[in-house]
């Protein structure tokens, strides 16, 4: 799969397998070390009995199911994401509704779980005569324990000096992922779900790193309160405050490369409501998602923070009561909601939202006569986007400016939806047909709300959590976080595009400031639209962080790995460049910075 992306030639390729060869037995290392301390505390008696033996046939069996299983499974993971096992492997493990409802809806089980079964059969056939002759003899004690002690060793060997280092076999990330072992990503990755940053990554002295935010967070309106170890400043709105309702819709998996207003790459007229309006709204052309999850993107959003390592606050512990985008429309008198078209307990949004001034409106909320069409994922786009009217109407009805955060679903796999809307049946379940669906939900949505009458004084912002692909050959794959932002409100903002580079931790004061908003910030990002023309985006893996600037990147990583890459947008290409201590510099004291905030709790509101 990985093969017409590879390059480096023989070299790597004798390396990617030597690696792979080693990761693999680490791995097998550890289920070996479990049998191993099974049978040396076994008795004998046990372990000669009839029963016991058709126990260990039996086990073997299933051994070797679950093994041809997760080979069935790493394939279609390396499918979807191109990479091994990883933190998302492990996420989805927590969700076994949802992720055995995406498999069920998704793959063909009929033909894989039988190829599967035989395959296992097949493997007790030829590994039975071996598994009788271990009956054959009784071993002592002491033999047992001379056998397993090396056996006991190992993982514990690898656990200490073994690292995922070695898999780095290219510059080309595909052949470092086929370097690894798929068992062993996942066991890394269930470890590392959150690293310290202090310990792992490039940091300076925390007053030159917040000397550097404060020059980069200062423009016109801003006044900061303070120069000490903090980023709390003044925003002074440009105008009198302008109490725009603001509704933004969050597309799953909208990247830009999908649209003709982008060139359209793949799916040319796949989405034409959202493609006519590039013509009528505020279009950012250079816009970038924060990471390659929903969480993430929520986080940015909502957060106005770089990505830290590890997993997204969303999902950590004690993520409730951060000052937010939430908390200043709060402050204003704003009806504050989540709506999921899921349940909102996946990826522990609900506690998020609810622990940050949210009310929740998620699958559970919808009546019987709400939903026409659901997956296991949630609810269509189009049943989603009816529901938002009615809880606008409800706000509007009780005189409440409302501020809601709306996340479909319909663009994830198994990618189904209702028929009859657009002319690819669902039956199909392919990316594209669930991209034109959800383009239609939005256009009717659009439609419908123009004939509200709270539809003039609103703010319609359409963007994406993330790209629908986030493989590639480099680190950080610049063009897998491009996604679109539209800014709509025929009756308040003109028509224009936006050529700032911008992200998602740009977006809550950039809405902020088109409402002349004044407020005490803590936000990392800033408004597009304040006049100043250079921009910035964070980037994130799961444990590499990106600063994009100036068409460059900088990238940190553990043990301390800084780097510094040309971008080529018009190429859409990263290519190896000298080191630019400038902005590597800068890059570090965002990410140093954002990390001894929260760990600190300063955006914790009072």
């Amino acid at each position: 799969m990985a093969w017409p992306e590879l390059d480096g030639g023989v070299w790597v390729l004798i390396k990617m397998f030597a690696a792979g060869l080693l990761y693999d037995c680490a791995a097998f290392s550890y289920a070996g070390a479990a049998l191993a301390l099974y049978l040396l505390v076994l008795p004998e008696k046990i372990y000669t009995a009839a029963w016991h033996r058709l126990a260990v046939y039996g086990l073997f069996f299933i051994a070797a199911f679950l093994l041809a299983f997760n080979l069935a499974a790493e394939y279609y993971f390396f499918y979807e994401f191109g990479v091994r096992y990883n933190f998302i492997a492990v996420d989805y493990l927590v969700y076994t509704n949802e992720v055995l409802g995406n498999i069920r809806e998704s793959y063909n089980l009929p033909l894989v779980l039988p190829l599967v079964t035989g395959l296992a059969g097949f493997a007790l056939w030829l590994f039975g005569r071996r598994l009788a002759f271990s009956f054959a003899e009784p071993l002592t004690f002491r033999s047992r324990l001379f056998s397993a002690l090396p056996v006991l060793a190992v993982p514990v060997l690898c656990f200490f000096l073994l690292d995922g280092r070695l898999a780095q076999v290219s510059k080309n990330e595909y052949a470092n992922e086929v370097a690894m072992n798929g068992f062993y990503a996942f066991g890394s990755a269930f470890i590392n779900n959150e690293l310290p940053y202090d310990k792992f990554y490039a940091s300076g002295e925390p007053e030159a790193a917040f000397k550097t935010l404060r020059t980069e967070l200062a423009g016109p309106g801003v006044e900061f309160m303070d120069q000490g170890l903090d980023i709390n400043r003044k925003v002074k709105g440009r105008g009198p405050l302008k109490k725009f309702n603001v509704v933004v819709i969050v597309g799953e998996s909208l990247s830009a490369e999908y649209l003709s207003a982008f060139g359209a790459a793949r799916g040319e007229g796949t989405l034409p409501n959202l493609d006519a309006l590039a013509g009528r709204s505020l279009f950012f052309r250079r816009f970038y998602a924060a990471g390659t999850r929903t969480v993430r993107g929520l986080e940015a959003m909502m957060l106005s923070i770089p990505p830290l390592p590890g997993t997204s606050i969303v999902k950590r512990p004690d993520n409730g009561g951060f000052f937010s985008w939430g908390s200043v429309m709060r402050d204003l008198g704003y009806a504050n909601k989540y709506i999921y078209a899921g349940y909102g307990y996946f990826d522990n949004m609900n506690a998020f939202y609810s622990g940050n001034g949210f009310g929740i409106v998620d699958r559970a909320n919808f009546a019987k006569d709400e939903i026409t069409f659901a997956n296991i994922w949630g609810v269509c786009d189009g049943d989603l986007l009816s529901k938002t009217l009615k809880e606008a109407d409800a706000d509007f009805k009780a005189g409440k400016p409302f501020f809601y955060m709306v996340m479909t679903t319909t663009n994830h796999r198994p990618f189904t939806y209702p028929d009859g809307k657009i002319d690819i049946p669902s039956s199909a379940r392919s990316r594209r047909g669930a991209l034109k669906y959800s383009d239609y939900a939005i256009g009717e949505f659009l439609a419908a709300a123009a004939k509200k009458p709270w539809f003039k004084d609103t703010v319609f912002v359409i963007t994406a959590d993330h790209c629908a692909n986030s493989a590639g050959k480099t680190e950080i794959p610049v063009r897998n976080y491009h996604i679109p932002l539209f800014v709509y409100s025929p009756a308040h903002i003109k028509p224009a595009v936006v050529e700032t580079l911008s992200a998602q931790a740009d977006l809550a004061p950039t809405i902020l400031g088109l409402m002349n908003a004044s407020y005490e910030s803590r936000f990392f990002g800033r408004d597009m639209l304040s006049g100043k023309p250079e921009g910035r985006a964070f980037l994130s893996t799961f444990q590499k962080m990106g600063l994009l600037k100036d068409n460059k990147l900088a990238v940190l990583g553990p043990k301390k790995y800084l780097k510094t890459y040309k971008w080529d947008e018009t190429a859409k290409a990263v290519a190896a460049a000298p080191r630019d201590k400038v902005l590597e510099e800068e890059a570090v004291s965002f990410f140093q910075g954002a990390n001894f905030i929260y760990k600190k709790r300063l955006n914790r509101l009072p």
